[in-house]
């Protein structure tokens, strides 16, 4: 059972226990006119969620693969459409070689995009992966990965090579096995293995150039195991050791580094998946491999790895999850809600922060009573 579709199967198989998302407390904060504004602006060419959102070094972004919600997964998008901030528009770009969706995709230092993993259809994986060139606007492939798997993290290491962790595999087993691709010469190699397999977790470079691995779970919902406890990877040593415990165990939530160097995890859910939801946050420090609680968000949100952004100003933008958007304020520990609206809870959407430190925000599927919809819907938070 995908876990991006447990909502839909939930509520055939036990109606009476589905709480709808209206049903759930969404507590507010009176706006600030300091904090900036969501809009909407010219849709996408294509609904997406699970996809991917990359700024290029000529200012745009690319928008590449997801799906179309509500079981639209069993065909994931090879297309891929292109944002252009000098136009406010979406224009249609080149197709990926395979349709992917919970894949991943990260800017090289070379300015290509490395496109790794996804599923492919439904319960379908591939260990194929490709490059994207904004030169020519095209996908090419690149070296195929050591194991196939979908709902990995790629972490861009201080050298310019790509860490690969965790994910699924065909059937939804979690992995712990870890590899690195090496843009110079195109392939992947296995380094060190997780301390346990991950799915649904977290993999941010910090400062000193280690990798935190938080979060994630293991198993099969509804008997998931959800982890509090974390690890760090070490480039020098291609080895992962166990770090801190968290104050939460939680999976399918986000976490970004914060200009202090330390690491802002939130949201997320526990093993009840939508029925357990959670508006927490925490932040990690690495001088101190210790987890520290902050205020709570003003909503919760899970099923939102790639729905937060750093901005310039060191605020942190949360965009997914919930039907409006919120900052975090490292030097408050608190949050503050943002004007404007997303309409509904965008799940598996995108955040992405534009040159003029404005922040594209893509996709999403939602609830609408027993289906899923993906949205082509697009905003804008301008500061």
């Amino acid at each position: 059972m995908n876990p991006r579709l447990l909502k839909l199967t939930f509520t055939i198989a036990a109606p009476s226990l589905f709480v709808p998302f209206v049903g759930f407390s969404r507590e507010s904060a009176p706006p600030s006119s300091s904090t900036g504004s969501v809009s909407e602006i010219a849709a996408m060419h294509t609904a997406r969620a699970s996809h991917s959102a990359t700024l290029l070094p000529n200012g745009k972004v690319l928008i590449a693969g997801g799906f179309s919600g509500g079981g639209g997964e069993s065909n994931p998008y090879s297309t891929s459409e292109l944002y252009d901030p000098r136009t406010g528009t979406f224009e249609s770009g080149a197709d990926m070689s395979i349709g992917r969706s919970g894949h991943t995709a990260t800017l090289l230092k070379n300015g290509k995009v490395l496109i790794v993993g996804g599923w492919t259809g439904r319960y379908a994986v591939r260990n194929s992966a490709e490059l994207y060139d904004p030169a020519t606007n095209r996908f090419t492939p690149t070296g195929n990965l050591v194991i196939e798997r979908a709902d990995n993290t790629a972490t861009l290491l201080v050298d310019g090579r790509v860490l690969i962790t965790g994910g699924v595999g065909r059937q939804e087993n979690a992995l712990n096995s870890a590899e690195i691709y090496d843009p110079a010469s195109g392939r992947f190699a296995q380094t060190g293995s997780m301390v346990e397999p991950r799915g649904a977790h977290t993999a941010t470079l910090l400062s000193n150039g280690k990798v935190l691995i938080a979060g994630g779970s293991s198993g099969h919902y509804p008997s998931q195991t959800i982890y509090r406890h974390a690890e760090l990877y070490d480039p020098a040593t291609g080895k992962f050791t166990s770090a801190g415990q968290a104050n939460v165990a939680r999976h399918k939530h986000a976490a970004i580094l914060l200009r202090s160097g330390r690491v802002l995890i939130l949201g997320g859910s526990d093993n009840r998946d939508w029925h357990g939801e959670y508006s927490s946050a925490e932040v990690y420090d690495p001088a101190s491999d210790t987890f520290a609680p902050t205020d709570a968000m003003h909503t919760t949100r899970f099923k939102i790895p790639e729905a937060v952004a750093s901005l310039p100003s060191g605020m942190v933008l949360v965009a997914g999850g919930g039907p409006f958007a919120e900052l975090f304020d490292e030097h408050t520990n608190s949050f503050i809600q943002v004007p404007g609206s997303l309409d509904v809870a965008h799940l598996f959407a995108s955040a992405t922060v534009l040159p003029n430190s404005q922040v594209l925000i893509t996709g999403g599927y939602f609830s609408s009573g027993s289906a899923l919809p993906a949205t082509s819907s697009a905003w804008l938070y301008r500061p």
